[in-house]
């Protein structure tokens, strides 16, 4: 259904609880089309949003390489007899190094 872009400004609220409801319009200017009104998209169908999820997870572990734990990566700070901070140049900032 048309509608000229004068009465769209008058009746928006209107026009846009119509479209909600899936109803379509086509808004004019001196009887020209000048765009339109649409309803808003609906979403995917969960089970296909779930498979496509799936999908990129299974891609994402075929391109996994396995590499070394994080888990200690910070043991070379430390020294391994007592624990504490280790005292190297290798450790220190290079601002307080000499």
């Amino acid at each position: 259904m048309k509608i000229a872009v004068s009465d769209a400004e008058a009746h928006l609220a209107d026009l846009l609880r119509r479209a909600r409801s899936g109803d379509e319009r086509e808004l004019t200017s001196a009887g020209e089309p000048n765009g339109r009104l649409l309803p808003p998209k609906r979403g995917d169908d969960p089970a296909a949003r779930r498979a496509l999820i799936d999908d990129i997870c299974a891609a994402a572990a075929a391109k996994a390489v396995p590499g070394p734990s994080a888990a200690r990566s910070q043991d070379f700070l430390y020294d391994p007899e007592t624990g504490l901070p280790a005292r190297s140049s290798q450790t220190r900032p290079l601002s307080l190094q000499r």
